[in-house]
């Protein structure tokens, strides 16, 4: 994780010890004295994959500042349970305090991360790679999708202001996927690209002859998507989106697909198990 998305989840961090720990811990704080030292490590309760591991520490250090950290693996690392993933050094007040929201973190973010790993996994070997969405939890969706990545998994738009996506409800109000395109393109920089939803054949040929460059193919079946591929030709990337399960992705990737999104990547997070435990 680079510096600059460090600074940019500072206030994360923040507003989740505001929340967690606002005026103080009362139990550990009437208990240990603040410059008691101790040490802690972090171990897999189930296999998975570690995301998170600089969220983790930068929360740490929010609390003692000469907290160490080391990492025994890193962010994108597979593990076993029992897998030793960190040591933390510093005060007890910091290492008990911050174990919480440290834990949260990383446990949600290795979820997303193990189970993007999975879809990546089923698509290994043809072309396809596996996007997250914009659903993602208010607030998180940096974390969120910088596990996604951890995993093995492609960002798509980080929200509605870098990419153009034109909907079925956009089309509606526009008049067609033509008009929609063809009010957006003059006024957009020559970087932002334009990706049209299609339902059905005949908009992926209008949203090919308007000029899209990333055609999205919803809820279609996998024989549509095969033709919708072979009409499209390389001519724009396409993305096949909705009711996709680990299950069907292999058969989906398939057809030729450049990009299967999948919003339940991050909407639908199982915590991967990792516990925190003071070596005696």
């Amino acid at each position: 994780m680079d510096k600059y998305l460090l600074e940019a989840i500072a206030p994360i961090i923040d507003a989740g010890l505001n929340e967690d720990v606002n005026t103080g811990d009362l139990t550990t704080d009437l208990l240990i004295p603040a410059d008691t030292q101790t040490t802690a490590i972090m171990i897999a309760k189930a296999d998975g994959v570690i995301a998170g591991l600089p969220v983790a520490e930068a929360v740490f250090k929010k609390l003692d500042p000469n907290v160490h950290f080391t990492y025994h693996i890193t962010d994108g690392s597979k593990v076993k349970y029992g897998d030793l993933i960190c040591t933390i050094e510093g005060t007890y007040r910091a290492l008990l305090t911050g174990e919480r929201l440290a834990l949260n973190f990383l446990q949600r973010m290795s979820g997303i991360a193990t189970e993007t790993s999975k879809y990546v996994e089923a698509v290994k070997g043809t072309k396809t790679e596996i996007l997250d969405t914009r659903k993602t939890v208010p607030g998180l969706r940096l974390l969120d999708k910088y596990a996604v990545k951890s995993g093995g998994g492609t960002n798509h738009r980080i929200g509605l202001y870098d990419m153009v996506m034109i909907k079925d409800n956009h089309i509606s109000v526009a008049g067609g996927i033509s008009n929609a395109v063809k009010a957006i393109k003059p006024n957009i920089g020559e970087n932002i690209k334009i990706e049209v939803e299609t339902t059905t054949i005949d908009e992926v040929h209008e949203a090919l002859n308007a000029g899209a460059d990333i055609i999205m193919l919803d809820n279609m079946n996998n024989e549509t998507m095969k033709k919708a591929v072979n009409i499209i030709a390389g001519r724009a990337k396409v993305e096949a989106s909705g009711n996709m399960t680990l299950k069907r992705v292999k058969e989906v990737a398939a057809t030729g697909v450049d990009y299967i999104s999948i919003g339940a990547l991050t909407h639908s997070v199982i915590a991967l198990d990792i516990s925190q435990k003071i070596k005696e």
